[in-house]
């Protein structure tokens, strides 16, 4: 093949970035055991969140997008974990994960568990190196300081967040000097854009929504995949047919059914997200081709639910108003929870 005949793959119109552990796995790393227990684990014996990886098929099943993964897991579980999304189905296009061996022989003990200093340069420099008209949505959970993190990431690439806070932030999270270092020089080097879409934060550990309010509207916690579905076909990611596949894995794997799934639609048209239309488009995605989706049940019931439950609210409640965040005020959020200066 000659240099002309060559073809280049097009740019990523989409970046979907996740986390690993709590968010598409289900991990316990609270103690000891459970981490030991979590690093012996083949990759068949590792459970993945339900819905997740059916959702991530569907948003790549454009072609046009890329799926970047970014873990605290150790470099060492590399192989596990690229056997593990393999068996899933679930094709990623960079995985990221933490070098804590490196970190031990440096001395390095506060990035053992800090992850400002380990996820923000790693998030930075994949920018960096992506299109940049390349749009993005983030899946993290509430384990730790995605949140934060995420949505600092977002607002450094925007310009929306002075230097001066980016340094007081990254200090009280004690991040490392040549971590900062590189933070800094990578952020400068980073065209001016406004490319995250959405946030999405798996409410593992069960926090309230209203926690993460400060964060804006453009973070929208989730209690299951199904409800983050839902927010990306209204913002135009996804189809109703492909909504359907997430819900389908939930019916089929994880034992949701019309009760749950109707309390998912509804919560999430509750806290004012735009998704009032969803319910009578995937009402309609059951006819034709799509037929055969019937046969799951109790799919047509619970798309009959959704359109009660939407009928029964009456008008929806006002979108959460976009606000700027105030990160120095929650510098709690950036620290491990077993940082001794967090507020409990």
């Amino acid at each position: 093949m000659t240099l002309t005949d060559r073809i280049d793959p097009k740019p990523p119109r989409r970046i979907y970035r996740w986390d690993l552990d709590k968010t598409y796995l289900q991990t316990e790393f609270d103690t000891l055991r459970q981490l030991v227990r979590t690093a012996l684990q083949k990759a068949h014996e590792k459970k993945a969140v339900p819905g997740a990886a059916a959702l991530i098929r569907e948003l790549k099943a454009s072609g046009d997008s890329q799926l970047c993964i970014v873990s605290g897991s150790p470099t060492q579980m590399r192989a596990v974990l690229a056997e593990k999304l393999k068996l899933d189905g679930v094709e990623f296009d960079e995985l990221v994960l933490k070098d804590n061996l490196k970190n031990l022989v440096r001395g390095r003990f506060k990035a053992l568990r800090g992850q400002v200093g380990y996820k923000l340069p790693v998030l930075l420099q994949s920018r960096a190196r992506a299109p940049a008209g390349a749009e993005e949505v983030l899946f993290g959970d509430d384990a730790e300081a995605d949140a934060f993190i995420y949505s600092l990431f977002a607002d450094m690439v925007a310009r929306r967040v002075s230097e001066p806070v980016v340094y007081q932030v990254l200090e009280a999270a004690e991040v490392y000097g040549d971590d900062i270092d590189r933070v800094m020089r990578t952020w400068e080097s980073i065209p001016r854009a406004d490319p995250v879409r959405r946030i999405f934060i798996n409410l593992d550990r069960l926090s309230t929504p209203a926690s993460f309010a400060l964060y804006g509207p453009r973070l929208v916690p989730i209690f299951n995949y199904f409800q983050a579905a839902l927010v990306l076909m209204a913002d135009g990611h996804l189809t109703a047919a492909q909504v359907l596949k997430v819900m389908v894995e939930l019916i089929q794997s994880a034992g949701h059914n019309l009760f749950t799934l109707s309390n998912s639609l509804q919560d999430l048209l509750r806290r004012g997200l735009p998704i009032a239309e969803v319910a009578q488009a995937l009402g309609e995605a059951l006819q034709g081709p799509q037929a055969m989706l019937q046969a799951v049940r109790p799919v047509p019931d619970i798309l009959s639910a959704f359109t009660k439950r939407a009928a029964s609210l009456g008008a929806q409640a006002a979108p959460p108003p976009a606000r700027d965040i105030d990160y120095l005020s929650l510098l709690d959020h950036a620290r491990p929870r077993t940082h001794k200066k967090r507020r409990r």
